[in-house]
Order: structure tokens, then sequence, then C-alpha cells
């Protein structure tokens, strides 16, 4: 007999369960693409674009005068061997919290009470050196500044209460603080940023399912209220007590969340069956009972709605964002481009929106595929990606951050890329796409996204147009001398006027 159990727990709740979850999960999926079949682009492409449209130029500050002390500070504080060297701090001090064990020698205390005061020292120092390096306004300007500064307030409360503070008061709070600074490490590595990007976006529509949650919760418990309320209230055995009742909203409310969880809610069934003992108050004659035989449907069909199916749709929304994680790493995705945010920060510190071409050219090399280019793309190869992208260039040749990230995600993703000659018809078909779509958006940017063709004539100067003359030219200079020039041409900046 017990390999019966055995077989339909393994059969049941490991198979079909699940089976009835992946089913939720790609329903889901494909209710989110269903709106995309007319649209003439896929969801990859769709997401990248809504990034696009709501990404601006980070403002990177950086002292005016570069012979001040002011501007080396900044240059120390932020160099990538000083983020490592915070990093390795990290790390030692989070190690030296797992070092405390129960009746451990006054020696050993001590040991770990200053080398963790030492660790203190090191991170007021490294905020002193940021507020001196950004300025006393810029430095709030940054959230993680702001809680680098509060972590480093409450050690160094801690540390002082330690070795100065009375005993009778109990501050084991403020040790928090020492845990908190592992948190730091959330804004270094970029696979942690990425992973870090797709939990925001997961976020933004869990409200939506929350919404829908709550309610089912409403529309359950106002049942419940009506045919279970009058229950009279007995012991714990009894399941329905005076902390677990319908006898209220809110008590209605606990008492399904409670069953949500799982526990004990047959029981809690149970105790609601027709025959159950009225309360004192309830409108009932005598030798008349309450209760329900209502109260199997009411509660299987509440497990059912809400354990399997509303649960899920959070495994739903979390695992669409992380769909990327079972995609070809080689396919740009919504994820990569905060990189490109952050990289375009060091060209444009003042975030103007703009940097010229040359520059443009140096940082999607050093962005590696496949947002960049990488430092190993021949010149060739990045010459002919340039000229697919054709962004146009202003009076003082510089490309714009919005038209120069959507020409890079339209080169990577061939969102309406055709031949030559046949550009300009995608162009506008990618216009009308783009205007179906995001009709509030498009008024704004539509231009900068796809630059109208006027902006690309004859007699205006863009990329394209510039990066075919140095195609050309490596091509004459490997025809005729036969060398291949590992860099940018010298005088670059005069080809293009």
């Amino acid at each position: 007999m017990s390999i019966f159990y055995i077989v339909y727990f393994i059969v049941f709740p490991f198979f079909f369960v699940n089976i009835f979850v992946a089913l939720i999960i790609i329903t889901f999926q494909e209710q989110g693409e269903a709106e995309l079949q007319d649209g003439e682009i896929d969801k990859n492409q769709k997401s990248c674009i809504d990034f696009t449209i709501g990404a601006r130029p980070l403002e990177r500050y950086m002292p005016k005068n570069r012979n001040t002390f002011k501007y080396k500070v900044w240059r120390i504080v932020v160099s990538t061997p000083f983020e490592y060297f915070i990093m390795m701090l990290i790390v030692f001090n989070t190690l030296l919290l797992m070092m405390k064990y129960h009746n451990q020698s006054e020696m050993y205390e001590k040991s770990l009470k200053y080398i963790n005061m030492g660790f203190t020292g090191m991170f007021s120092v490294e905020t002193v050196l940021k507020i001196i390096g950004f300025g006393f306004k810029n430095f709030f300007k940054d959230p993680w500044n702001i809680f680098d500064l509060i972590t480093v307030l409450g050690s160094i409360v801690d540390a002082l209460w330690m070795e100065f503070g009375s005993n009778s008061i109990n501050v084991g709070f403020l040790r928090l603080f020492r845990a908190a600074r592992l948190i730091k490490l959330l804004r270094q590595g970029y696979t942690i940023r990425i992973l870090l990007w797709t939990f925001v976006q997961s976020f933004k529509a869990l409200p939506y399912v929350c919404l829908l949650i709550a309610m089912l919760f409403f529309i359950y418990a106002i049942i419940g209220m009506q045919v279970f309320g009058n229950i009279k209230l007995g012991t714990v055995e009894n399941s329905i007590t005076r902390h677990n009742n319908f006898q209220s909203f809110e008590q209605g409310v606990m008492l399904l969340f409670r069953c949500a969880t799982g526990e004990a809610w047959p029981n809690i069934m149970l105790a609601c069956l027709k025959g159950k003992a009225c309360d004192d108050d309830a409108e009932k004659g005598a030798g008349e009972y309450c209760g329900s035989t209502l109260a199997y449907a009411y509660f299987v069909s509440f497990i059912f709605f809400c354990s399997f199916l509303m649960l899920n749709l959070f495994v739903a929304v979390i695992m669409d964002n992380f769909d990327y994680l079972t995609r070809d790493s080689s396919i740009l995705g919504a994820h990569h481009l905060d990189e490109f945010v952050r990289i375009w920060a060091e060209y444009d510190p003042n975030a103007t929106g703009r940097i010229h071409y040359t520059e443009m050219y140096d940082m999607l090399k050093n962005m590696d595929p496949p947002l960049g280019f990488g430092n190993k793309c021949p010149n060739r190869l990045a010459y002919k990606k340039l000229i697919r992208m054709n962004m146009p260039l202003d009076d003082e040749l510089r490309v714009q951050f919005t038209t120069t990230l959507f020409a890079l995600i339209r080169e990577n993703l061939s969102i309406k890329m055709r031949a030559p000659e046949e550009m300009d018809q995608a162009d506008l078909e990618l216009r009308e796409t783009i205007t179906n779509i995001w009709p509030l958006q498009a008024k704004k940017m539509l231009n900068l996204l796809v630059p109208p063709i006027d902006q690309l004539n004859k007699g205006k100067l863009s990329v394209g147009k510039i990066y075919a003359g140095f195609l050309i030219l490596e091509s004459w200079r490997n025809t005729r001398f036969g060398q291949i020039d590992s860099g940018m041409p010298a005088n670059s900046k005069d080809i293009a006027y």
C-alpha cells in the first residue's frame, strides 16, 4: 500500500502540478507576445526599444581644474583599482562577521573588535575621499553614496558604543550596519548589475499580479463573511477561533492568507461545514445550525485559484524577465543596454547627450559584444557596421545619445535592415511601426529614434559617409602598400571635413 502513495506523490505533485505551472507560464508569455504579431517586431526588440525610449544620459561629475587636489582625489575614487580594493575590504569584513562564536575567549573577542574598528576606519576614509573628490553637493546625488554614508555612520556609532557604551542598553541592531556593507557588492560587476536590473523590471509588473490577488482575496472574504460569519467561535481544535474566523472583513482576509500558505486549510474547511453551532449574536432561531456544505467548493476553489494560478503568476512574471538566460548569449537584450548608459557617461560626464564621432567609435570598441564591437573587432568590420548605423552628425561632428543607442540596437537585432538602396523605404516603415506601438512617445522621440531622410541626404554629413571614406582609404592602403592599419586614420577629422 505504501508503494501506491509513493507513486502518487511522485506522479501528481512532481509532474502534473509542475506541468500545470509550466502551462501558466507559457500562456502568460504567449499573451505578452500576441500584441506584437502584427507589429513586425518581436518581444526582445520591443523591450530594447522600450529601454531606449526611457533612457537618458547619466551625469558623471568630474572636476574642471585638473591641477587641483580635488581632481587627484576624484581620479583615485573613480579608478578601477580603488573599486577592487573596496570590494576586497567588503569580502574580508563579511568573513569577519562569520568568525564570531559562542563562549569565545576574551582575547579573541577583543581581536575581532579591533579588526572591525579597522575596517570601519577604512570605510570612513573611503567616504571622506568621495566627499572631497565629488564635492558635498554631488556626493549626495548618487543614492549609493548616501547608502555608504549611512552605513559608515551606523558602524561608527556601533564601534564607539562597544568601546565606551553601557551594557545596560542593547544596541545590537547597530551591528546590522556591518552586514549592510555586503549590499555594496550589488553595484560591482557586470553580471550582478544585469541581475539587479532584471529584478527591477520584474517588480514593475508585479503590482498588477498583486492587484489580481487582492481582488481574489476581497471576493472570497466577502463570501466567507456572508456564509461562514455566524459560526460560533470555539477552541483551537475547532479551527474557528477568535483569531481565526470570518466575523469581520479583516479577520476573513487573514484567515484566507493562512489558507493560501497551506497551513491546516482542510481543518478550517471542515470547521465551516453545515451543522456547526451558531454564534450567540447570530440572527438564528432555536435549533438552527450555521455553516454550509458550500465550504468544500469554497475552500478547494480558493486554494486552486490562489496557490495554483495567482501565485504562479509571480513566477511567470519573473521568468518572463529572465528569459534571456535561455537565449543565445550573443543576442543583444534589454539587460545589456544599461551598460551603454554607464559607459556613455564616461565620454559625456555633463550629460549633454552628444559626443564626437571619434569618441563614439572608441566607446563602441571598448564595449564587449553583443552590445559593442569589442577590442578584437577588425576595423573594417567596425566601419561596415557604422556605415549601416549611419547616424546624422551636428555641426560639431557629434552624435546624439538616443540616436546612437537605437542605431546600435537596430544593427544588432536587424530591425528592418535592408540593402542600402532600400534603407529609405525601410526607415519609413520603421517610423510607421514605432508610431503604431508607441503613439505618445513617437510625438517627441520619433526623429531621434529614426532620423528623417532629409538629415541623411546628399548635403548632410553622417557617420555612414565618414566611415565609408575610412573603409575606402583602408582598402586603398591594403591594395597599394599591403598593410593593415590597426587604428583609425591619424587625420580622421581632416577627412571628415
